[in-house]
Order: C-alpha cells, then structure tokens, then sequence
C-alpha cells in the first residue's frame, strides 16, 4: 500500500523525541521501587518503562544506511585467498557484510545476509545443504560453476543465480583466473525464528562438467513458456540462473517503448525488472525479492520510503543513491544497505545499473507492506 502522508510519520518527525513511547516522569516511589523489584524477580517486564522498540510511530531499524566499496572489498577478498584455504569447516571463503548497527552480527540488515565470496583458480567448494534460501550476483568475470543438487550451473557477470533452501550445492573454478560474487541469504531471518538446518554433502561436487546450459535451464527458461511436466507450483523458482542478456534486452526495450511514446518504465527514464517464480508468477524465493533497476543519465528517482530491508549493488554506469540525506557515489560492484523505513533515492550520470534484493515476500505476506513515496526531493 502507498500512502503519500500519514498522521503518525508526521507526529515522529515533528518530534524525534517522541519516535518512541515510554513514561520517563513517572516518580519513583518506595512503593513502585517495591513493584519493579518484584518484576524483576519475576522475570518480567512492564510496557512503560521500555527504552527498546516494542512500540514506535514508525520503524526504527538497530541497522543503519552504510556503503561497502567493492575497491576496498576485493582486495580483501583475494588476500583471504592466499591465507585461508577452501574446504571442510569453513565451507566457503565468503566475508558478510556486518552493519555498523547490529552488535557486531555478520548481517546486512536484521533478516538479510550478504558477503563476497571468493574462488580460487581451479579452487573448489565442497558441496553442503542448509535450509536458508541462497542466490549469487556476478558482477563480474566468468569461469566458475555452481553445482545444485548435480545440475552445473555457469556463473557469469550479470547472472542471477538461485539455490533455493535444502539443496545440496558447491562451486568449481575451470579457470586460471580467480572469481568473486555476491552471495545474498536469509540468514538472519532464519537465526530469529529458528529454523537453521545444515548437512554436509560430498567432499568436491557431484557433477564437475562445464556445460554452456544447466540442465533447470534447458528446461525451464523460455519466456513465456512452462513445460507439461512441472505444472505444480513450486515454493522457488525452478530456473537455475536468469542470464544478463534477457535482463539487459528486458530494461533495453523498456526504455526504447518510453521514446517511442508508450510507456513502459517505473517513472520516467527508469526501467526495472523483477526477477519471478515461473510456476506462480511469485518472486523467486519465499523470502527474497530480486530486481534490476536501470536508470538513463540525469534521471532521479523520487525519495522513498518502504517497511522492510534492501541490499544494492551497483552494476555498470555512475551514479548515486541519496539514502536517509546523504549522499552515496557508487562505482562498479559498491553495495548499500537500506534499512527499514529509511528514504532512499537513485541519481543517475551516466546510464545506471542496479541489482536490489529485499525482504519484500516477507513483508508482504504477513501483511505489513507500506510505501511513503515523497513529491519532492
């Protein structure tokens, strides 16, 4: 639901003071020191004297806006490779991004997990099961195959890749060439409402062949069309990988079809997809949503505000995002975290290009969506 103004945003911005309720003139009495004692005991906590979030006229999120440069990222990323080895208990030589805001806690946001995971040349990562939901984003370079339950699956720049919860997976590098990619995960949503579950799979991957096309892919992924033999719907999208070159033709057309007069894009000069579930029209995954956004040079996009969390990761092109006032210039592969409720806006230099994962079927789906869209900058 959109709403464009409402009395409780209003009330928390005209007085910050008052983003939270609490009762802080209450006089302490004997009797009411008496009375706090016996809750303590008691193990209990009464409304009036919280100081945490349990009721606010709007979301306040621990997480905070913050931007990970992928010059800084890299580096570290390929020194980790020199220094720790890909195998048994480690699993994966993939470093979180862990928001300023959470503790210390290797999340992005408090139910999204994001890291940049490296592979060395001719590395490869044993396979494993859990019952998180994972996709990979590669923003760049080529090589590298992910293995999901024995289905070989090419990873290249621009390629959104899934591996839907409790699918055994692992990767290996057919090349000279190191490769690194985002990892996107519900992690922290799963940690919360405890329902973590993992499994260890064989000791390289099942299927080491390089094929050009998965086998998911052969199968599933033609627009428009959906074979006989999967008619039930499935909880994640059965397409393995959705390739750059259908996104990047999907936003090419978009913006063709605004100058030719039909329109076709999110606002003006602003082309965006969704990346879907086949089987039900759905988001790829039950508790993900995946997009690319795609902006023409001097195109801005209006502040927003949304319940629920995001990741960006720039792709191509200059530009910035404006994310609670300030003021983000991103390059290639820099990421920013969006946290709940926190106006976040997109300014173009040149074409841009943006992948965004959120917690959209979440939110959505227990019912609390909201957008606050402002007419002004």
């Amino acid at each position: 639901m959109t709403i464009e103004s409402d009395a409780g945003t209003r009330q928390a911005e005209a007085d910050p003071s008052k983003a939270q309720l609490t009762n802080a003139s209450l006089e302490l009495t004997p009797e009411l020191a008496d009375l706090y004692r016996r809750f303590d005991e008691a193990n209990l906590s009464p409304l009036w004297t919280q100081t945490s979030n349990v009721l606010t006229f709007h979301p306040m999120s621990k997480a905070v806006p913050f931007r990970w440069r992928w010059a800084d990222l890299y580096p570290l990323a390929e020194r980790s490779g020199e220094l720790v080895p890909v195998g048994r208990g480690g699993e994966r030589r993939a470093i979180a991004l862990a928001n300023p805001g959470l503790g210390g806690e290797p999340y992005a946001t408090p139910t999204l997990w994001a890291a940049i995971q490296y592979l060395g040349a001719r590395e490869t990562a044993p396979e494993h099961r859990h019952a998180q939901n994972a996709f990979r984003f590669v923003v760049e370079g080529e090589g590298v195959w992910t293995v999901v339950n024995g289905d070989p699956v090419a990873m290249r720049r621009g390629d959104f890749l899934l591996t839907a919860g409790w699918n055994f997976h692992g990767h290996h590098n057919d090349t000279d060439q190191p490769m690194a990619w985002l990892d996107g995960l519900d992690v922290p949503l799963s940690d919360y409402i405890d329902i973590g579950f993992f499994e260890y799979g064989t000791e390289r991957v099942t299927d080491e062949s390089s094929p050009e096309l998965s086998r998911s892919e052969r199968l599933w992924a033609y627009p428009g069309l959906r074979p006989l033999s999967g008619l039930d719907e499935k909880v994640s999208s059965p397409i393995a990988a959705y390739r750059w070159e259908y996104t990047d033709r999907a936003l090419t057309e978009q913006l063709r079809l605004e100058d030719e007069g039909h329109p076709a894009t999110v606002s003006q000069g602003h082309a965006a997809i969704r990346y879907v579930n086949p089987t039900n029209g759905g988001d790829v995954m039950p508790t993900m949503r995946a997009e690319f956004h795609r902006l023409r040079a001097g195109a801005t996009t209006r502040p927003t505000y949304e319940v629920g969390s995001s990741v960006w990761q720039a792709f191509d092109g200059e530009g910035a995002m404006i994310v609670d006032g300030v003021r983000h210039q991103l390059d290639k592969g820099d990421l920013v975290v969006v946290p709940s409720w926190v106006p976040w806006s997109i300014e173009a230099d040149s074409t841009f290009d943006l992948f965004r994962f959120s917690d959209a079927p979440v939110i959505e789906r227990l019912g609390f969506a909201r957008t606050r869209v402002l007419d002004h900058p």
